[in-house]
């Protein structure tokens, strides 16, 4: 879904319109997310934001009583142990409000997933040359 459909035409006016105690949360989340990831470009994509380098790296947004985090499977897999006290899916998890954001785990699962595209990424190219 693009941005046109969306209804939010960027991150920050997703976050603008959030409820004031969840924009600081999505604030810290996006800041740790471009830290993790420097290089990664920011969008909207099925109405949430997200973090793009060589495709999809890392969705969020908010819902009544969590901040989702989306990193993908081979994330939530690869970082099981750590997330055991959250709820979590096959592709997501579920960061209450009523506890603080685990940033050092949100950084360490963005660079997991930057260092999975960019292998990804390496593949591809060699397979064309």
């Amino acid at each position: 879904m693009d941005s046109e459909k969306s209804g939010f035409q960027s991150i920050d006016a997703y976050i603008a319109a959030q409820p004031e105690p969840v924009q600081e949360r999505l604030q810290t989340l996006r800041e740790t997310v471009k830290a993790a990831a420097p290089q990664a470009k920011e969008k909207i994509s099925y109405n949430m934001p997200a973090f793009e380098l060589h495709g999809n790296l890392v969705y969020f947004g908010a819902a009544k009583s969590h901040i989702g985090f989306y990193p993908t499977p081979s994330a939530i897999k690869a970082f099981k142990d750590d997330l055991a006290a959250f709820h979590s899916a096959a592709g997501s998890v579920q960061f209450p409000f009523d506890q603080p954001l685990p940033l050092d785990l949100i950084t360490k699962m963005v660079k997991f997933r930057v260092e999975e595209n960019l292998a990804k990424a390496a593949a591809k190219s060699k397979k064309k040359k």
